[in-house]
């Protein structure tokens, strides 16, 4: 292996916003971020969805929420959800 190896046991963490939850048990969670060009210098906003395994269907659309990496669930499903961070506002 190269690089840097995370001691056994230790699963990524990421947290973004929900932009769709009308699966069962699966929310679509958005997470961003931000890396400077290498050519030019400017700043971007780079984005990527992930399906997430939401056991309670606890997540609403527009939640900020906590995911883990897990094993595989379905085909697209490699993350599950660990907690609402915070509840979206109400319109």
């Amino acid at each position: 292996m190269t690089g840097v190896e995370e001691p056994r046991g230790v699963r990524k963490q990421r947290s973004g916003v929900v932009v769709s939850n009308k699966m069962q048990k699966t929310v679509v969670v958005r997470i961003e971020r931000r890396e400077r060009h290498p050519v030019y210098g400017k700043t971007m906003t780079l984005a990527r969805k992930f399906s997430v395994h939401d056991e309670k269907n606890t997540a609403q659309v527009g939640d900020t929420v906590r995911i883990e990496e897990t094993r595989p669930l379905s085909r697209t499903k490699r993350w599950r959800l660990v907690e609402v961070v915070a509840r979206a506002k109400q319109q």
